[in-house]
């Protein structure tokens, strides 16, 4: 069954269950300030934190007996008795700031002096501590719909795999694959000994040219070649040879090479430092995969083949393509196909999974998960 999905007492929470522990937080934190009088304990909270911020600023100023210090002294009682007589006679821990100030209301101070006025200070401070606990709680709920969103994507790929894999275990695994199987080998297999051929004989410019062509083929999918190799191969007389003879004199020494080319060292710069794309072109994008796509996908992309091999193969190989697009109307292919993915690709535990009922069991279990999610995700938070 899936994790996601059930999970034991002790498994980590699913990301649903943390967005709903999340807005909880979030929610209790707001009505806790509700409950202490909403706007009120903003009031309170910001003069806590002016509080504070006065006697930080001060403590290492105020204390002594220089006259910096007195003076720093000066200003930090003017200041403080300034705040507190500013203060709303109904504030909410009103009484905290008084004490404060009645801490260092004296004509020296020590550190002791500043702990105590912190200390008086105290009943206030739950009043700061009621916002914290909201910005951290709608952090929290933040990265929790994040979370959620990124499981509610994770979900829809899920529900593809086991509703392919339901279409797969209603498969006949007894039938005649074969019948889509060898033609489409044949077909490959000769269109691999084709192209083998055709880049032994053709001149690399031609070759390019076919790999520029398929630009316009979605389902010819060759790889254009690098702007700085086609360009010396378009226009340097050193195109008329095969890319294997290319390749071949890459590995040459410049001095060997003034032999065989116009100019070794632009041979050097473009073509030894593109080995790799050219050893990679090959009949791979002309080949039918295994096993095939529906039939549709089959048509359209043996359509789009066949002008590549009639200029790659002789006719004989072009009419194996025919085969195989001849497949794509056959009234059993339908069946077929599905037969051919089920034989590929089901394991022997997926096969297992679909007979006891499990696939079945935890696509209904991701179904009713994405749309929890998608509940939970359209309540407009905060955040």
């Amino acid at each position: 069954m899936s994790e996601r999905v059930h999970r034991a007492d002790d498994a980590e929470p699913t990301p649903l269950e943390e967005l709903e522990a999340a807005r909880e937080r979030y929610d209790n934190a707001e009505q806790r300030i509700e409950n202490q009088g909403g706007e009120a304990v903003f009031e309170a909270a910001d003069a806590y934190r002016d509080a504070v911020e006065l006697l930080e600023d001060y403590v290492d100023r105020a204390t002594g007996t220089g006259r910096e210090n007195f003076k720093a002294y000066v200003e930090l009682e003017g200041q403080f008795a300034t705040l507190v007589e500013d203060l709303p006679d109904d504030l909410k821990g009103r009484e905290a700031f008084e004490d404060a100030l009645e801490a260092i209301d004296k004509r020296r101070l020590s550190e002791s002096d500043f702990e105590n006025a912190r200390a008086a200070l105290e009943p206030a401070a739950e009043y700061a501590e009621l916002l914290d606990e909201r910005e951290a709680a709608r952090e929290g709920l933040a990265a929790a719909r994040k979370a959620a969103a990124r499981r509610f994507r994770e979900i829809d790929d899920e529900i593809d795999d086991h509703e392919r894999l339901l279409e797969l275990g209603d498969a006949d695994l007894d039938a005649p694959v074969e019948r889509l199987r060898d033609p489409i080998a044949a077909y490959n297999d000769a269109i691999r000994e084709a192209f083998e051929q055709y880049r032994l004989e053709t001149a690399a410019r031609e070759v390019f040219a076919l790999l520029e062509r398929s630009a316009w083929y979605p389902f010819v999918e060759y790889e254009r070649p690098p702007d700085d190799l086609r360009e010396y191969v378009t226009t340097s007389p050193d195109g008329t040879y095969t890319v294997p003879e290319l390749l071949e004199y890459a590995d040459y020494s410049r001095s060997k090479l003034e032999h065989y080319v116009e100019d070794a060292d632009v041979l050097k710069r473009r073509v030894a430092t593109q080995q790799t794309f050219l050893a990679g072109i090959d009949a791979e994008p002309l080949m039918i995969e295994w096993p095939p796509g529906p039939a549709g996908v089959l048509r359209r992309r043996t359509r789009e083949y066949r002008p590549f091999v009639a200029r790659v193969a002789d006719e004989s190989v072009v009419e194996r393509l025919r085969t195989v697009r001849r497949l794509a109307t056959d009234s059993e292919y339908d069946r077929l196909q599905t037969a051919a993915r089920a034989v590929a690709r089901l394991t022997p535990e997926e096969r297992e999974r679909l007979a006891d009922g499990r696939v079945a069991d935890e696509l209904e279990a991701l179904r009713e998960e994405r749309a929890a999610l998608e509940a939970a995700l359209e309540v407009d938070d905060p955040v």
